[in-house]
């Protein structure tokens, strides 16, 4: 499965943007999908995730309220509709998705996509 993730860009603070996953390949094989963000110097963080049928999410504290993640499982896409940034969302945004293998479980990455917010 590949991920290509599109949409990041510079945003004011308190500015939007959304964020789109596509996957291309074997995907019947995904399971649940995510997004990831890294800042410079810091850990590759969970920010949101979506169960396979998009019934069920979950975020980090840091951004619920704000972000909201949804999927096509029709065209393939995952989104990410962030609002009222702020400068400390500024990272690379990955898409993460979780498959089902033949040998168990697997997992895919985007290249990212950068994201800075300025204040």
């Amino acid at each position: 499965v590949q991920l290509v993730e599109s949409g990041g860009g510079l945003v004011q603070a308190g500015g939007s943007l959304r964020l789109s996953c596509a996957a291309s390949g074997s995907t019947f094989s995904i399971s649940s999908m995510g997004w990831y963000r890294q800042a410079p110097g810091k850990q590759r963080e969970m920010v949101a995730r979506i169960a396979s049928g998009g019934g069920s999410t979950k975020y980090t504290d840091s951004v619920k309220g704000r972000f909201t993640i949804s999927r096509d499982n029709n065209q393939n896409t995952m989104y990410l509709q962030m609002n009222s940034l702020k400068p400390e969302d500024t990272a690379v945004y990955y898409c993460n998705a979780e498959l089902f293998l033949d040998h168990g479980l697997g997992s895919s990455w985007g290249q990212g996509t950068q994201v800075t917010v300025s204040s």
